[in-house]
């Protein structure tokens, strides 16, 4: 018999609003389920509004439209039976490992007694036994960690809800923790009945999850449900685990079928002058064109191996590739990357030619850089200050974006020598020092 769901979330829709009174929409339209004894992995890049929903999972925000329901009732505020472990450790450093962990359950009222029993039965559980008396100067960022998951597991929630609880942590040491806690998991000592995991690991998303949903971006949506059928322990090198890795790399680098309806769909994406630039360095993008032009790719990577060759996770992997792409020195396709002729032009000639060949490339492909060039050119003093294109961005993107995507292009056009910033003075310019 199918029981009820601890978890449903219908038609969730959530925005903001921006300084000029517009509507900045970060949700829209997302179905999820959570059942008894399910991991459901939110997997998709910063800025999805992955993060954002789990703070309407746990009623620390409200949805603009949607209903979300916890054990069939609607959550209003933070419902008891729904604890958050964060990215960050959150710890009050003037507390021990003890008293930081007995804090959800001195709000709950209990007699001392039992919050002292439980709290010492969470910090055990989670291998910090024996630590209890140390401040969060003393652990290490696993330990730490660790006490973080004691806190939230203490209050036996229903729901475990998991921020990126892995990321700040070194590779050997997440790796630790994760084993640790699906070891704990499978094996029932754990006083929780589900868990949603937000991670922009993909690897580690079919490690821990029973389905994984990923997530687009401006504004995410779920593009698509992938279940997990691997059994545990799951091995990195297994074939089905790397097959079900190469599926969701494909899934997330091509464009859903809702957004390109009716439209028709480009080679290259577009990069006008609304375009929110990712904050990628030359350096990175000249290392990607190295590396996939050298052996033994020779111009065409699995993104998956080249992620894992050069240690780089989705969120610094993927605004690299798309940037290549958007200069028409790679293109993404597949699941693979691919350096166009030029590309590989770029990898096999000197610095010089190389800024010429990037220049060519910045100021006929991205509107931008194109833009800001024409601009200095046509003034008699050849200098703009910050105002005059934050100004105009603004119009397109939020104060943040336009902000960011200033600095991508300002990084862009000194290595392609295109033109010059003086961050002091806050003014574009032709010098060249």
């Amino acid at each position: 018999m199918d029981t009820a769901p601890l978890l449903n979330i219908h038609d969730i829709r959530k925005s903001f609003r921006k300084p000029d009174g517009g509507e900045l929409l970060v949700l829209d339209g997302i179905e999820l389920t959570l059942r008894e004894g399910e991991i459901v992995g939110l997997l998709g890049r910063s800025g999805s509004g992955k993060s954002t929903l789990l703070r309407l999972i746990a009623g620390l925000s409200a949805p603009a439209a949607g209903s979300v329901s916890y054990l069939g009732q609607t959550v209003t505020g933070p419902p008891a039976g729904i604890a958050m472990v964060f990215q960050s450790f959150a710890l009050f450093p003037w507390l021990t490992v003890l008293e930081n962990v007995q804090l959800g359950l001195e709000a709950l009222g209990l007699a001392p007694d039992e919050i002292r029993r439980r709290a010492i039965e969470a910090i055990d559980l989670i291998g910090l036994d024996g630590f209890e008396s140390a401040y969060p100067r003393e652990l290490s960022g696993g330990m730490r960690q660790r006490v973080g998951f004691a806190r939230a597991l203490v209050v036996h929630p229903n729901i475990l809800l998991m921020d990126e609880p892995f990321s700040a942590l070194d590779v050997l040491t997440a790796e630790t923790l994760r084993t640790d806690f699906l070891d704990l998991w499978s094996e029932g000592q754990l006083p929780i009945k589900g868990v949603i995991l937000v991670t922009h690991n993909i690897e580690e998303a079919v490690l821990m999850c029973d389905r994984i949903l990923v997530f687009g971006s401006n504004p995410g949506r779920i593009l698509k449900e992938i279940k997990v059928e691997l059994p545990h322990p799951r091995a990195r090198l297994d074939p089905g685990f790397r097959d079900l890795v190469e599926r969701i790399y494909v899934e997330m680098t091509v464009r859903s079928a809702s957004e390109h309806a009716g439209k028709r769909v480009e080679r290259f994406p577009g990069a006008g002058i609304g375009t929110i630039l990712p904050p990628v360095s030359s350096t990175l993008l000249a290392g990607l064109l190295e590396a996939v032009a050298g052996p033994p790719y020779d111009g065409e990577a699995d993104l998956p191996v080249i992620a894992a060759a050069l240690h780089m996770e989705i969120d610094d992997l993927f605004p690299v590739a798309e940037t290549l792409q958007m200069l028409r020195l790679a293109e993404v396709v597949g699941g693979d990357i691919r350096l166009t002729s030029e590309g590989r032009q770029f990898a096999g000639v000197d610095i010089d030619q190389r800024k010429r060949l990037f220049a060519q490339h910045l100021v006929t492909y991205v509107a931008l850089a194109a833009h800001i060039r024409r601009v200095l050119d046509e003034r008699p003093s050849h200098r703009a200050p910050w105002s005059r294109f934050a100004d105009e961005l603004e119009d397109y993107m939020s104060p943040d974006a336009a902000q960011q995507t200033l600095r991508a292009i300002i990084d862009l056009g000194r290595y392609a020598e295109v033109f010059a910033y003086d961050d002091h003075a806050h003014v574009f310019s032709l010098d060249n020092p």
